[in-house]
């Protein structure tokens, strides 16, 4: 049993691990992108909000990833542990999930942040060949989450919460890493 959230900068393999291990550990990987696609596919009450946002083509506000969090923290089979992934994106969202995992007596265990040097994940992200993404756009992304993680990292670190794991190997190492890290983990 483990609740983790996963931090790390666009192409630093947090998908790719939080899936891994999420299985590993027979526990829900709860990505936001996931759950707003879900709530979008239901027709949810969220979900037909999110979708007028995304037909706009603007940014689901933060309430609203909110209160899909919320909502999907609340069900049964994340009472066991989950890995949150992509949530938090800043201080704030950081503060609500506080508060809401308290409302529903969860604590997160450890916030695993992935590092990996800008050129490699420049490399990546290139090599992944979405259309959008040319190494100006990917610059600006790593620009982007910087400047709104860096606190997170901070916030998390001063609770005692924050491991860092350098995310700069193969996939089984770094997933061989995380298995050690949840395994310390006692309830």
């Amino acid at each position: 049993m483990a609740r983790l959230i996963f931090l790390g900068p666009p192409g630093a393999g947090k998908g790719t691990q939080a899936d891994t291990l999420a299985h590993l550990c027979n526990i829900p990987h709860i990505s936001t992108g996931d759950i707003l696609r879900g709530a979008v596919a239901q027709k949810t009450d969220l979900g037909m909000k999110a979708q007028s946002y995304m037909d706009q083509g603007e940014l689901v506000p933060d309430q609203l990833i909110l209160d899909l969090v919320r909502d999907r923290l609340d069900q049964p089979e994340v009472e066991t542990g989950w890995i949150l992934d992509g949530f938090p994106r800043n201080v704030n969202q950081a503060i609500f999930l506080d508060h809401l995992l308290q409302e529903i007596e969860q604590t997160c265990d450890r916030v695993v942040n992935l590092e990996v040097p800008d050129e490699v994940l420049v490399a990546r992200l290139l090599s992944r060949g979405r259309r959008d993404d040319n190494e100006e756009v990917i610059r600006n992304r790593l620009q982007v989450y910087r400047e709104q993680t860096a606190p997170l990292i901070d916030f998390y670190r001063d609770r005692q919460k924050l491991v860092s794991v350098n995310g700069n190997r193969s996939i089984e190492q770094v997933n061989a890493e995380l298995q050690q890290i949840t395994r310390g983990i006692k309830h």
